[in-house]
């Protein structure tokens, strides 16, 4: 996802499959039809009762929302679409109004002509607030959604009251990811094979994964522009290198970092207890900048008035 690198080589394998796989056969008539499933046997990203369509920029757009409350925008990653994120849906949606939508060019929503970026990506996200007319939202993005999230709270500030992202990146170059996943974000095109790289999903499989290696190109600097409290997220053995998520954090006004243990880029799926609680608690709590100095001593007189004399 911004399965990026990692999971981009993932989010190809699974846009090829559906390329490449038989029609399915079609519904029988109404009479012979199983009666619907319970709501919760739909999965997320197909749940038509959940469902909605807008039209932006040339492009229609598929989204689902579940819940009430405060808003929450959840933004998925790299080939992937909102399925992807069902863990945290299921997880945010007793809490908040969740707002989730497939990225141009991703799971249902639709395609352009148009050369594609996160610039155009974090327009997008804006355009579908103005659409649920939400006022201002959290947002939780993971690895590409990452990146949309922050170049969203740059570019479109009214719209983002905090913002959680997830294993972003800056740039597409060795400072930011390690050669092994440079190398698997190069193998991805030659491993679709070419009678499916001219067919409409072939595609957009190699127009969406292409930003792999050609964006984001967002200069640290810029990230003093963001005012909205920040949390960085990231796996101890992330895709993204850990001092280049240390500089993304370091560039932020108002952030804090978490480097969740023992985890990939993948820690949303894998670990969504861990993840989830994370993102929870940061969103509960009142963003308070802490100084490394006399925060430290203060806390430090109460522990020591604490002891026993």
């Amino acid at each position: 996802m911004k399965l990026r690198l990692l999971t981009a080589s993932v989010a190809a394998t699974f846009i090829l499959a559906s390329a490449c796989a038989p029609k399915a056969p079609e519904s029988p008539p109404a009479t012979e039809a199983a009666a619907t499933p319970p709501a919760a046997a739909i999965p997320y990203g197909a749940n038509q009762a959940a469902s909605g369509t807008f039209t932006h920029d040339g492009v229609t757009f598929y989204y689902e929302t579940y819940g009430q409350g405060d808003p929450l925008l959840l933004v998925h990653g790299n080939g992937a679409s909102l399925g992807s994120m069902a863990a945290q849906i299921d997880f945010f949606k007793t809490r908040y109004k969740v707002i989730a939508m497939d990225s141009r060019e991703q799971g249902k929503s639709g395609s352009s002509d148009a050369p594609i970026n996160y610039e155009v990506m974090a327009d997008d996200l804006a355009a579908l607030l103005d659409h649920l007319k939400t006022g201002p939202a959290d947002v939780v993005g993971w690895s590409d959604g990452g990146i949309e999230g922050l170049l969203l709270a740059m570019r479109h500030p009214d719209k983002v009251k905090k913002l959680v992202a997830m294993a972003a990146n800056l740039n597409p170059s060795l400072e930011a990811i390690y050669p092994e996943t440079e190398a698997m974000a190069k193998a991805i095109p030659g491993g679709i094979p070419e009678a499916v790289k001219s067919t409409p999903d072939g595609k957009r499989a190699l127009k969406v994964t292409g930003l792999l290696l050609s964006e984001p190109h967002i200069d640290p600097k810029s990230l003093a522009k963001i005012t909205a409290p920040t949390l960085i997220v990231s796996g101890d053995h992330d895709v993204i290198r850990l001092e280049h998520t240390v500089t993304i954090f370091n560039n932020l006004p108002n952030a804090n970092l978490a480097v969740l243990p023992n985890n990939t880029h993948m820690v949303p799926f894998d670990d969504p207890e861990l993840f989830n609680a994370t993102v929870q608690r940061f969103l509960d709590t009142p963003f308070v900048k802490k100084d490394r100095i006399n925060d430290m001593a203060a806390s430090g007189e109460k522990m020591m008035a604490t002891l026993p004399h």
